[in-house]
């Protein structure tokens, strides 16, 4: 399965290198994926019958970060997740399945509105199977030479993390997450972030985070149409801001509790990926887009509490072991943030491995993070792995962030493992 899978991902590369070169050689006129954009406004007016609803089925590719989907008509408007049938896709075109076994089923797991269609049409996301003998179904599992205890890229992670999501324990502890994504934008030749020169630099960081003015800010069209876009929808959106590095971005979604946090923040990649489509500008979760220079990475920082932690009256007690805490006797929810933070820290080599590929090139301990190798937290310190917020440390109660996930992190796996590692201590 190594051998079959890493092959097609090299073909894709290459033909769509070809492809693109060939295009850009006979045709310089901007193109997109919907050509002409201006034209589509004459075909939304149709009508197609008052019960008829498009549903565009979403699923994870088998890089782990591809986001797949393509249309189903409905003869009437679905009005729970359960009336949407299951579908199924060529699993060969897209790493998920060798040519001579090639189907993999597509289960509808969350309704979203479709912002690009608008009235009754709808987004569906999917969780991916593999069709059996017998008939029945079993959640897709690759496998490949990175193994990961929720399978490797391309895998249905939501599955196993639902499992953790559905444990009573971790139910019971009701865990909330806001995730920050941040994102790069780059001009079609998947070279040039916006608002740089062609092959050149701009000038250094420091005028761009959160800032405003034609000379600053890069691309805010995007981040405009991917938040109204999102609020339509019904992703829980909380906000979003101008990044360190010229033309990178960041949106932040929750507060979610469990499995919410992943089926939003896919949804959301989704969008995001459609709406540059339209705008001929190509979306880059990289952790380090630029890899030389004094140019910040991307992250997907993870903001995380339980409810004993947002209890201002929890007793809670536990002297910490380690950092700046260490044998100082702690009360309430700190007390319950210090704890998961230090289960956290002992098990740091295990959550790097699924908080995102290439993250090496990120976590360097510059550039507002802490060393890949080390784990420390600290009270509003950016260059640590996890960060108190001062105002959680005043109240004495409240959530952390961890700093550690890069931007391409997989959703399911990194809150599926948090809570693991916190709530079950496993």
């Amino acid at each position: 399965t190594v051998a079959w899978k890493r092959l097609f991902f090299s073909n894709v590369l290459s033909s769509s290198w070809f492809a693109c070169s060939l295009l850009s050689s006979k045709n310089k006129k901007n193109m997109s994926g919907s050509l002409e954009p201006a034209l589509n406004g004459e075909f939304r007016k149709l009508s197609h019958g008052v019960s008829r609803s498009l549903a565009e089925y979403i699923w994870i590719g088998g890089s782990g970060l591809d986001l797949r989907s393509k249309t189903k008509v409905l003869d009437s408007v679905p009005e729970k997740i359960e009336d949407l049938p299951i579908w199924n896709y060529d699993g060969s075109s897209t790493g998920q399945a060798p040519g001579h076994d090639s189907e993999v089923l597509i289960k509808p797991v969350r309704i979203f509105k479709d912002p690009f269609r608008e009235g009754s049409h709808i987004l569906v996301l999917c969780e991916t199977f593999r069709p059996l003998d017998d008939g029945s179904m079993a959640p897709l599992h690759l496998e490949d030479g990175d193994p990961c205890e929720f399978g490797s890229a391309g895998s249905n992670t939501r599955h196993f993390a639902a499992k953790v999501f559905e444990h009573p324990t971790v139910k019971a502890a009701a865990p909330w997450f806001g995730v920050e994504q941040e994102y790069t934008l780059f001009e079609a030749d998947k070279v040039t972030p916006l608002g740089w020169p062609k092959g050149g630099f701009p000038g250094p960081q420091g005028p761009y985070y959160c800032s405003a003015g034609t000379e600053n800010s890069f691309g805010r069209d995007i981040m405009e149409a991917h938040l109204q876009a999102c609020l339509f929808a019904g992703v829980k959106i909380a906000g979003t801001n101008g990044e360190v590095m010229p033309g990178q971005w960041e949106y932040q979604v929750g507060p979610c509790e469990g499995l919410e946090a992943g089926d939003h923040m896919i949804v959301s990649r989704y969008i995001m990926q459609r709406v540059c489509e339209k705008y001929n500008v190509v979306v880059s979760f990289h952790p380090k887009p630029i890899p030389h220079g004094d140019w910040n990475g991307a992250g997907c920082h993870t903001n995380y509490s339980t409810a004993e932690m947002r209890d201002a009256a929890s007793t809670f007690e536990y002297t910490a072991t380690a950092g700046e805490f260490a044998g100082k006797p702690l009360k309430g929810g700190l007390a319950k943030i210090v704890q998961a933070i230090e289960r956290l820290g002992a098990k740091h080599a295990e959550h790097i491995a699924v908080y995102g590929k290439h993250n090496e090139l990120r976590l360097t301990g510059k550039h507002e993070t802490a060393s890949i190798a080390t784990f420390k937290y600290g009270v509003a310190n950016r260059g640590a792995s996890i960060r108190i917020p001062r105002e959680t440390f005043h109240q004495g109660y409240g959530y952390f962030e961890d700093r550690r996930p890069a931007s391409n992190m997989d959703p399911y796996a990194v809150t599926a493992k948090i809570a693991k590692t916190t709530i079950l201590n496993e």
